[in-house]
């Protein structure tokens, strides 16, 4: 068995794990600081990451790919962390993270909608401005008034993101289109996709949790709807309708 202890949303989790791989997929967020909480990883664990994985692949239509049990267990971690995590008023949330200025805006959509390609325009066209938080699995916390996302070790499969917090101004739903359109949307408008796109704990109080925190995120931030292409016009036309 194999344990580190890792400081991930401003919350430090001591990890045990069968494997050594996910240790060192998390190694820049490794502390010595005292744990908050701690999760460890068992073969049913594995399991569950299996069979879960199959089902979803089932269901969007794709043929189930043979994980590596340390690949299986990765994922294990990280739902535990998830699982654990509305207790600190924080919640897992697919999507793409750029900051600009010291702004984070999270871009999310259905799979294969293009959320890293259009955080690319970003990037190309801020430069150093722009800083990648998070390219797949953001946490963010609420704190009063305050919506701060966070980088974390699970950034996607190009390894985009860093061990950052920044304050979350806008949460925008990408639609493919010929022209590049951006309107501001209302909460009922994005409630669908925000529920989609959250990560959804087993354990009932923790989901009941997870759908007040939803609740308040969407009055918190700026909900947008982006119909875009892969012309750099889309990251400028997106950014000065956000940045407020």
């Amino acid at each position: 068995m194999f344990t580190e202890k890792y400081k991930i949303a401003d919350k430090v989790v001591q990890v045990t794990s069968i494997y050594e791989q996910v240790h060192r997929l998390c190694q820049d967020y490794r502390t010595d600081a005292p744990a908050d909480y701690a999760v460890s990883v068992t073969e049913a664990d594995l399991q569950l990451e299996a069979e879960t994985s199959r089902k979803s692949a089932l269901k969007e239509g794709r043929k189930p790919c043979v994980s590596t049990p340390e690949y299986l267990e990765e994922l294990a971690v990280y739902r535990k962390i998830a699982e654990k995590m509305p207790d600190y008023d924080t919640f897992l949330f697919h999507g793409s993270v750029i900051a600009v200025d010291g702004q984070a805006y999270l871009f999310t959509a259905k799979s294969g909608t293009g959320k890293s390609t259009h955080t690319r325009l970003w990037r190309e066209m801020f430069g150093e401005r722009a800083v990648m938080v998070n390219d797949d699995k953001p946490l963010i916390r609420i704190s009063g008034e305050t919506v701060t996302v966070f980088g974390t070790p699970y950034n996607g499969k190009h390894r985009l993101g860093c061990n950052i917090a920044v304050p979350l101004k806008a949460v925008c739903i990408l639609n493919r289109g010929e022209q590049n359109h951006i309107e501001k949307i209302t909460k009922s408008e994005a409630y669908t996709m925000l529920l989609q796109q959250v990560y959804h704990p087993m354990d009932t109080i923790q989901m009941k949790k997870t759908l007040m925190l939803i609740d308040t995120l969407a009055v918190r931030v700026g909900l947008y709807r982006l119909h875009c292409n892969i012309n750099p016009s889309a990251a400028e036309i997106a950014y000065n309708a956000m940045k407020g």
